[in-house]
């Protein structure tokens, strides 16, 4: 895609056609499906030398008594990693098949951890198989394909791309901060919900994903489309942007897309408002 400010967050299929079997880069399927067949939907068919991470088990953490999905801790992160055969040297390239927001979840953790050179497939793999590009069945054993020199991921964080609930609630009201929330409308206006409050954080602005996407695909609307709709939202330049939605989903494709567009400053609240809405002491705006 032209016009964007940071395209090596994106590639395309042409892109990724040529890049496969290429040492140092990784291929990682993050497709999921929440009756854990995840794993066999990737055996089943996926691009040629790809290996399946499931983002949900391995890449996040649920602790006892908090809400949300919040980024798995480093020592998972890197098992992850080294499972998939990622080092400190990989071009990472994720996908799924539900518009990016599993794919962008990953590229988010692998970004929070320090790892830079991580790529979203654009269109995912529907894109893919609509274009007749070959594809692969079974497992792959990640190890005995990966140079050894890559299969070392050392973790750097979490790093500013992350926020908590006291991070979030110390930036309430700042001028040089803006709050993004990627939910649905209803969900934002407080009409919709499952929470024990509806709403949204005080100072936020509603920045749907949903409408990133060309009608009847999964790839991304062109550039100045996607700038056009940050702008109908009164997104502006020169401010840090912190996005959340229900849990760190739907935040991490829009962190993907400012980034995509030139936004330098952006963090993800990944309890987002599963844990807001929950806490009586939070402030709430309907």
């Amino acid at each position: 895609m032209s016009g964007l400010a940071h395209p090596e967050y994106l590639a395309t299929t042409d892109w990724l056609s040529d890049q496969l079997g290429r040492s140092g880069v990784r291929v990682v399927d993050v497709r999921w499906r929440p009756d854990g067949s995840s794993a066999r939907t990737h055996d089943t068919s996926h691009i040629p030398g790809a290996v399946h991470i499931d983002w949900r088990a391995e890449l996040v953490d649920e602790p006892e008594g908090s809400e949300g999905l919040h980024v798995a801790g480093p020592d998972r992160v890197a098992a992850a990693a080294s499972r998939a055969g990622i080092g400190d040297g990989s071009t990472v390239v994720l996908y799924d098949d539900t518009e990016g927001l599993y794919a962008s979840r990953a590229w988010w953790t692998f970004r929070a951890y320090g790892l830079d050179t991580v790529r979203v497939l654009d269109g995912g793999y529907p894109a893919w198989v609509d274009e007749h590009r070959a594809v692969s069945h079974g497992s792959l054993n990640p190890t005995s394909t990966a140079p050894t020199t890559t299969l070392a991921f050392t973790p750097r964080g979490p790093n500013r791309m992350h926020l908590t609930t006291v991070d979030v609630r110390a930036l309430l009201g700042a001028p040089d901060v803006m709050l993004l929330d990627a939910r649905a409308p209803a969900e934002y206006r407080g009409f919709e919900g499952t929470t024990r409050r509806l709403g949204h954080i005080p100072g936020a602005v509603n920045v749907p994903v949903g409408a990133f996407h060309q009608a009847g695909s999964q790839r991304l609307r062109s550039a100045d489309e996607l700038r056009e709709r940050l702008h109908t939202a009164n997104v502006s330049r020169g401010r840090r942007m912190v996005a959340y939605d229900g849990s760190g989903i739907a935040a991490a494709k829009l962190a993907l897309v400012l980034t995509l567009l030139g936004h330098d400053d952006v963090a993800v609240y990944d309890g987002g408002w599963a844990e807001w809405g929950n806490r009586l002491d939070l402030p709430v705006d309907r």
